[in-house]
């Protein structure tokens, strides 16, 4: 719970400078981040909310607590793609590719009716990161994007702190796995939050 709430004032703060930053420079790819931080941040509060409270909530009300962290999830993965295609791809082509994080989405909130287990919103997840470092990585190679770096930091500790939840890795049985992949995901929303800082419309 602590380290999901931690996680909460991170994507709080973020997700606010971002905003400011985004309005300010009329950018929609920062303001997209900055949307897809405050998703991060309700998916994490809810988690910490299921985690510190369940002996205390009934099972419907843990049940929606859930629902709402994971398809909280899926539409931060939707903010993000959104925001990186539209500092990586030129209008004229843009057009062609921004029907797949929609598409990406609807996919993902069907599935997710009859599947609630959480290993599927990090398999969601992977595939924005994996599209998110694909982008950048063209970016940087192509007009230098200086975002490229501190985007690609994030994707490598986002697959880093996805790889101990699905394994299950713990330090203590005091801080288990969820509280390590939290704090690995604290590292990420940093280096992502400094890259969206960077990301200019095309």
């Amino acid at each position: 719970m602590a380290t999901d709430y931690v996680l909460v004032a991170l994507c709080a703060i973020f997700a606010w400078r971002l905003w400011r930053v985004g309005i300010g420079g009329a950018q929609a790819s920062v303001c997209s981040w900055s949307a897809g931080f405050v998703c991060f941040g309700l998916a994490s509060l809810a988690g910490g909310t299921f985690h510190g409270f369940s002996m205390l909530l009934s099972q419907a009300v843990r049940q929606e607590l859930w629902t709402l962290m994971v398809y909280a999830i899926g539409l931060a993965s939707f903010f993000l793609l959104v925001g990186t295609l539209n500092s990586c791809i030129v209008p004229s082509v843009r057009r062609f590719v921004m029907p797949i994080p929609y598409i990406q989405l609807l996919v993902y909130v069907i599935w997710m009716a009859t599947h609630d287990d959480f290993r599927f919103a990090i398999y969601d997840y992977a595939f924005t990161n994996l599209s998110i470092a694909a982008l950048q990585i063209h970016a940087g190679m192509t007009r230098k994007a200086t975002s490229a770096f501190w985007l690609g930091g994030g994707v490598l500790a986002s697959f880093l702190a996805a790889a101990v939840q699905v394994n299950g890795i713990a330090l203590h049985d005091h801080f288990n796995h969820n509280d390590l992949y939290h704090v690995i995901q604290m590292g990420g929303m940093y280096l992502f939050y400094r890259g969206a800082l960077l990301l200019k419309d095309r």
